[in-house]
């Protein structure tokens, strides 16, 4: 019988550290090392917080250390067999031909953000309220899921930007963790915040051209790649979280 705590833990522990951080705590219970050690195998991000979580829970389905080291290990390898299969199409705004059929940015936006269960992470350069999502994002908080955002400010953009923060965009949406990178860290004067992408537990990439407004993936012609699988869609992740911890990205709220 599948230990149903430890599989759910070790499958959020997987998404929040990865595969190599998941065989490190393995390898540290098969050798009979107490708690404390256990919880400091790794000084990655996270680590500590998911380690504990899967201790809990191969404790609350009667797993021996061992018997949950074997288990974490057969998990983490399935998960780098699996991410080696990647999935890579081209993504548009705008008009669609028949004889081309393409996805569309806001359809895929919105189904990478309704499929996450465990982490989201959003950055873009200008945003607009788009209703669809907005509720998109309220459902992924409701059921868990730790949603960052990395906008542009206005001073940060100069004149090239108008009118409201980007950041407004999101003000409605409650337990957003909203980002941003602050003018004076950046080197060069003009520096901007100007990537557009959603990472969706480390296995799903969308980077575009469109800003996360109803012009930029629905009106104007834009054009993306959504990358599912590989080693992409974890890299992405791991930079931004990278430049928050630096303190190169700044709370905004």
């Amino acid at each position: 019988m599948k230990p149903a705590a430890l599989h759910s833990a070790a499958s959020q522990a997987l998404a929040a550290i990865g595969a190599e951080a998941l065989r490190a705590l393995a390898d540290a219970m098969g050798s009979g090392r107490p708690r404390a050690e256990l919880l400091t195998a790794r000084a990655s991000t996270g680590y500590m917080e998911a380690a504990a979580a899967v201790l809990d829970a191969a404790v609350t389905d009667g797993a021996s250390p061992q018997e949950a080291a074997a288990y974490l290990h057969g998990l983490a390898a399935g998960y780098e067999l699996r991410a080696l299969e990647q999935d890579v199409s081209l993504v548009w705004s705008g008009p669609s031909t028949h004889r081309v059929p393409v996805r569309s940015t806001a359809r895929v936006l919105l189904q990478l953000v309704t499929e996450a269960r465990v982490e989201l992470t959003l950055m873009t350069y200008s945003a607009r309220r788009y209703a669809p999502l907005e509720e998109a994002l309220r459902a992924a908080i409701a059921r868990g899921v730790v949603v960052d955002v990395v906008v542009e400010t206005l001073q940060g953009a100069g004149n090239a930007l108008t009118g409201v923060e980007p950041a407004t965009a999101f003000a409605d949406v409650t337990g957003i963790r909203l980002w941003h990178w602050p003018t004076g860290r950046r080197a060069e004067k003009g520096a901007k915040t100007h990537a557009k992408l959603a990472v969706a537990d480390r296995r799903t990439l969308l980077t575009t051209s469109a800003n996360f407004t109803l012009s930029g993936v629905d009106r104007n012609i834009e054009a993306g790649v959504l990358v599912t699988g590989g080693s992409a869609p974890a890299r992405a992740a791991e930079h931004v979280q990278e430049l928050q911890r630096r303190g190169v990205l700044e709370r905004y709220w």
